[in-house]
């Protein structure tokens, strides 16, 4: 749709359809529809579109189609003529609140959006200066300790904006903020992973009620990170859509033309599930990946945001057999688009399928959520025996996955926790999950998180226990930091945010999820040790470079100076780093074992930098305050820490 004028131009696209209706609304919550304009397809149909230019049409009513044609589910066909359907690129839907979207009875808003940008530009952050913080929007302000004045909203992530630039982190990837569907009375969905209109924001995430008042929002939000340099990347759902499997809700795609925008298996009644949410995204068929493109073209181009996340983003590269592609177009399309160049482009690099492509995703522009750095991270830092040389494989950016097809370290999204799963705080402080909350039994969501208790499961009053939780803390964050390649915090995690162990809260919109901001002042410590190591992380170019270390710039060696044990049982090393940009190195300690390292040091002296072993304020050093070691030769580090040297 858009206006001209002469009035309103109205286009949707069906293959199948025998006939289209045009619903206007005085008022999107209107019942029953001003008038319907039945598109003769003598006039209004131009190939597979149907379309009529209506007058007498206002800014502020809202429209929706009513589309006919065969039930026939065993050739793929879903029409409904009594359902009333979403444009698929509406820009915006009614609903707000706890109403949402009534499945087949939507409303698409007719809104004028002018937008002032004051002259705000992209800061254009370079992939080896950026530091993401992934969170979500409403759980990031509606606790009430935000003392938020919109709660809950993107307008109250702009009260968050000092907090973020304090931190140190250089762009922000909110979870879904794609208008969703938000489940039944059963079960609130939280997340958002279930999209219903791709080009519309959340209207539950507006400040205001007023109609079109969501655009502005964001479009609000967007200017105001720009303006304090911080860039905004997207989480986008185009893997399956909110209408689920056969048995689930009507909204749009399915009544409009169910065997195209979707795979369907052999038995053409049943969806292809690759997404685990009952329905696949028909990616390889033309008009989905035009649809697609469209789509993100307009949240670059008219909302500004930097970057995307494409969640489950294998299933983007499978053919309609649902065979995956060497060379996928629609992943070739989107890394080529010339309105898109400049966009940062993240994959979550596996599906629900048993495609797991991290290191092997097709092109070279797209970064990749690395689980296996996660993993392995995570494996070393618990104990685990033989991954010492993993460990340093993700310390230097992966080469082992990344480097054979041309590719950097900064393919590499790095992180240790994201939305799906642990917390940082809960990975060392639960040996198991507890989703019973969820309402399946604890059956959901994933059962080998390489996490530790420390001898206690859930929160303990035992000091010596939390010690070492939060000296645990600190070694992921640090590793997560020191690493080669584009780290990614989940947010709430610089201030030990828990879930009570559970790793799947998808449902739970409440306090579960929700960041309580008095536990900045609690955990006080652990966000000055990640703002430390973010700043650290700038003053080094060694750790922020684009490229994989070459040979002459690393020097491993064990604590007595003899080559490290890469595959055996122990877990102490060290690595002396050459600076690439200025004169200097740095020395990388770490000894995951449960027994103190004495480390020959070479190249005396050395300064410290941060060591998680020491007792606060000495775990980690302002630049002004850094002493020469007294020990030129040795450094003595504690059981399961690192530390951070850089020579005098």
């Amino acid at each position: 749709m858009h206006d001209c004028c002469d009035g309103f131009n109205f286009a949707v696209f069906s293959r199948h359809a025998e006939r289209v209706e045009l619903l206007i609304f005085e008022d999107p919550a209107d019942q029953h529809p001003l008038w319907a304009l039945d598109l003769d397809p003598a006039q209004h149909r131009t190939g597979d579109i149907w379309h009529a230019l209506a007058e007498g049409v206002r800014w502020g009513q809202a429209y929706a189609y009513r589309v006919h044609g065969p039930l026939a589910p065993e050739a793929g066909h879903r029409f409904d003529a009594d359902a009333r359907l979403l444009d698929p690129y509406a820009r915006a839907v009614a609903g707000r609140g706890g109403a949402g979207v009534p499945p087949g009875d939507g409303r698409c808003l007719l809104l004028r959006s002018r937008f002032d940008w004051q002259g705000t530009q992209r800061p254009r952050t370079l992939w080896s200066d950026t530091v993401i913080y992934e969170s979500h929007v409403r759980g990031l302000t509606v606790h009430p300790s935000s003392a938020s004045r919109h709660p809950g909203t993107f307008l109250g992530v702009i009260d968050r904006i000092p907090y973020l630039r304090e931190l140190g982190v250089t762009a922000i990837e909110l979870m879904p903020v794609q208008a969703f569907h938000r489940g039944d009375a059963g079960r609130h969905n939280y997340w958002g992973y279930d999209t219903l209109a791709f080009f519309a924001p959340e209207p539950a995430y507006a400040a205001h009620a007023a109609p079109g008042s969501v655009i502005d929002e964001f479009k609000t939000l967007v200017r105001e990170l720009h303006r304090n340099g911080l860039e905004v990347i997207l989480d986008v759902v185009f893997n399956h859509t909110a209408e689920g499997d056969e048995r689930g809700p009507l909204f749009s795609f399915r009544g409009l033309d169910n065997a195209i925008y979707y795979l369907l298996g052999a038995d053409r009644r049943r969806y292809e599930n690759f997404s685990g949410c009952g329905n696949t995204l028909n990616c390889s068929h033309p008009v989905v990946r035009d649809f697609i493109i469209d789509c993100l073209r307009y949240w670059a181009a008219e909302m500004q945001v930097d970057g995307f996340r494409f969640d489950l983003a294998s299933i983007l590269g499978r053919d309609r057999e649902g065979r995956l592609m060497a060379d996928a177009p629609l992943l070739e399309r989107i890394a080529e688009d010339p309105i898109l160049r400049d966009v940062k482009l993240i994959a979550e690099a596996w599906d629900a399928g048993g495609a797991y492509q991290v290191g092997h995703f097709p092109g070279v522009r797209w970064a990749e959520w690395n689980g296996r750095f996660r993993d392995d991270v995570r494996r070393f830092w618990r104990g685990d025996a033989g991954m010492t040389g993993a460990f340093a494989s993700r310390l230097c950016g992966s080469a082992d996955l990344y480097q054979h097809s041309g590719k950097a370290p900064l393919n590499s999204v790095n992180f240790v926790t994201c939305h799906d799963g642990f917390t940082l705080n809960d990975l060392v402080t639960y040996a198991r999950k507890h989703n019973e909350a969820n309402g399946e039994g604890n059956r959901d969501g994933a059962d080998e998180n390489f996490s530790m208790n420390h001898g206690v499961e859930g929160p303990t009053t035992d000091a010596p226990i939390d010690a070492g939780r939060l000296r645990q803390i600190k070694n992921l964050v640090a590793t997560l930091l020191l690493a080669r390649g584009v780290p990614m915090l989940l947010g709430g995690d610089e201030f030990r945010r828990s879930q009570a162990g559970n790793n799947n809260p998808w449902c739970q919109d409440n306090a579960l999820s929700w960041y309580d901001w008095r536990l900045v002042e609690e955990n006080g410590e652990v966000l000055r040790f990640v703002r430390g190591l973010i700043a650290l992380r700038q003053r080094h170019p060694c750790l922020r470079n684009d490229a994989f270390y070459r040979a002459e710039e690393l020097d491993w060696f064990g604590p007595q100076g003899h080559a490290p044990d890469w595959d055996g049982p122990t877990r102490a090393f060290g690595c002396r780093v050459r600076e690439c940009a200025e004169p200097g190195m740095l020395c990388l300690l770490f000894n995951a074992s449960d027994r103190p390292a004495d480390f020959h040091l070479p190249d005396a002296p050395w300064r410290l930098e941060a060591d998680t072993g020491q007792a606060p304020p000495g775990d980690i050093c302002a630049p002004d305050d850094l002493r020469p070691l007294p020990d030129r030769q040795r450094y003595a580090l504690a059981a399961g820490s690192l530390a951070v040297l850089s020579h005098l």
